[in-house]
């Protein structure tokens, strides 16, 4: 039996060519870990496995794959191996998380580092959301997106911990709407859109136009539903219709109606508090890169709010290539950023930071932020013990959560 190997693991969207491609440039770190690269069919002839996380969405993939290792190695540690790009770190806290939540040993190994890390005293804070959101209703359109498997409440979790109704729409409901609305419907966010914008890169007015539509058919479910907030299972539109929820969920945020990606209930939840609390738009993204010696974080996402960004580029959406995304320019300054989470949605990651610089990288989704952390707060935290894959950030220093 083999003593050590690694899976890659990749989603369907990321082609054979280049999987290959990025293995290769990881692969003098990746044969430092551990003896050889195997196939998921072998997953049993190894003695310890090291999952290399190579994209997001790929976190439904790992859990079967640890479910058959289970059979045999079933109080193993996991090892999740994570990389600077492909949102390959945030599948890696999402999946960690949940073994977390199911009370399985596990870490993440951030590559370049060494497979021996440093254990940290992790600031996990308790959280006491109850009745914070007495009255609110959080609009589910779409079940949450398969890879957030930290991240999906039941409704009634969502009830008994925070006090808000989940409201479930069906999808097939929106893209009826979506099909009603016509191009002309579309024409006025249209001037506003492609006006304000610093410059259109990939998409045509087809599909800035489809992206409209997704926005219009989402402002009438939030009408009919009398909806406080929403979250979408944004990739159905990316697989059923061809088009993206990106510049849906950026308008309805700068209309003061929170709306969160992919179906993350959780995230959604974190927004609308903030923005009850505050009055300031929040900016839901991923981490994507760490630099550990800097204490600094690189966090993006396809879209954001454009009212928080000093200006914007209409880009595709990264990991499909299709539909509309929004590339935003934040600003320098102070930042929180926060992640609620736990079986019970009773644990909170808070820290203090400050915007240093924005980038406009290939291999990242669209707007990008570096922010460096205070220096009481450890951006290794994310590889110890993370509550799931997407931050919260809002701008200015805020710490009046609900912390118990």
């Amino acid at each position: 039996m083999i003593k050590s190997a690694f899976i890659p693991v990749a989603s369907d969207f990321m082609g054979d060519v280049e999987l290959e491609k990025i293995i290769t440039s990881n692969s003098v770190k990746l044969i430092e870990i551990c003896e050889k690269r195997i196939e998921k069919t072998k997953i049993l002839e190894t003695e310890k496995i090291y999952y290399f996380i190579v994209t997001g969405g790929t976190e439904a993939q790992v859990l079967d794959l640890q479910k058959l290792r289970d059979k045999k190695f079933a109080n193993e540690e996991i090892v999740l191996l994570a990389y600077e790009s492909n949102n390959s770190l945030a599948a890696s806290m999402e999946l960690l998380a949940r073994f977390n939540q199911i009370g399985k040993k596990g870490r993440i190994v951030y590559l370049p580092a060494t497979e021996k890390s440093k254990t940290l005293t992790v600031k996990i804070q308790n959280l006491n959301g109850k009745e914070q959101l007495e009255g609110s209703r959080i609009g589910e359109v779409g079940i949450p997106s398969d890879w957030l498997v930290a991240s999906s409440p039941s409704a009634k979790t969502v009830k008994e911990s925070w006090g808000a109704d989940v409201i479930p729409i069906k999808m097939t409901e929106l893209k009826s709407l979506f099909s009603e609305i016509t191009n002309t419907d579309c024409q006025n966010n249209f001037d506003e859109l492609t006006g304000n914008s610093q410059e259109i890169i990939e998409p045509t007015n087809k599909d800035i136009i489809n992206n409209i539509k997704v926005y219009l058919a989402m402002k009438k479910l939030v009408i009919k539903y009398d909806l406080d907030a929403v979250t979408l299972r944004c990739f159905d539109l990316v697989l059923d219709l061809g088009t993206t929820g990106c510049f849906a969920l950026s308008h309805l945020n700068d209309e003061g109606l929170i709306a969160g990606c992919e179906g993350d209930m959780v995230s959604t939840i974190a927004m609308l508090y903030v923005y009850k609390k505050t009055g300031k738009i929040p900016w839901m993204a991923n981490p994507s890169r760490l630099d550990l010696e800097k204490n600094s974080i690189i966090i993006a996402h396809c879209t954001v709010p454009r009212t928080i960004v000093k200006d914007y580029t209409i880009r595709s959406h990264f990991e499909s290539g299709i539909g509309v995304g929004i590339q935003g320019t934040f600003p320098k300054g102070d930042v929180t950023i926060f992640r609620i989470g736990g079986n019970n949605l009773d644990k909170i990651w808070l820290a203090n930071g400050e915007i240093i610089s924005t980038s406009k990288e290939d291999d990242l989704c669209r707007t990008q932020i570096e922010v460096k952390l205070s220096s009481e707060y450890n951006v290794a935290d994310l590889l110890e013990k993370p509550l799931g894959n997407h931050l919260i950030i809002v701008p200015g220093i805020f710490e009046e959560m609900p912390i118990a």
